[in-house]
């Protein structure tokens, strides 16, 4: 299972189920992602909870004029296929109001991000 692929269309599909916020399952790197998207305005809120001898990882789901702010999410780098990026070649996409997230070596980083510090990385998905 992928738990990334997993995360980001739970996010998009509690938006468009009208739902506050979602519970994941806990792990570092998704805690990573959410501290970005909730960074970028993409989430509402971040928090860790324990329910019953297990870790969660609990997002808020951000809404602009009753329409959940995020519209659309593509997972670029998979298990069978990693695909990697220069920073002087990230793009921005959807006229600059999409964003693509990086895996690092300096932490998980927006397109934007990657591109200041001129580091590139695995592109783990699309987000708008």
């Amino acid at each position: 299972m992928d738990s990334i692929a997993n995360m980001i269309i739970g996010i998009k599909n509690a938006g468009n189920a009208g739902k506050d916020s979602i519970a994941l399952p806990y792990s570092k790197l998704k805690e990573a992602i959410a501290n970005v998207l909730l960074k970028e305005a993409y989430v509402k809120s971040v928090s860790k909870k324990k329910r019953s001898n297990n870790k969660m990882l609990e997002i808020g789901i951000l809404y602009e004029d009753d329409k959940p702010k995020v519209q659309g999410v593509q997972r670029i780098s998979k298990f069978s296929k990693r695909i990697y990026q220069k920073s002087s070649l990230l793009r921005p996409f959807k006229n600059g109001f999409g964003r693509a997230i990086l895996s690092t070596n300096k932490g998980i980083l927006t397109d934007k991000q990657a591109a200041k510090e001129k580091v590139g990385g695995e592109v783990l998905f699309k987000i708008w």
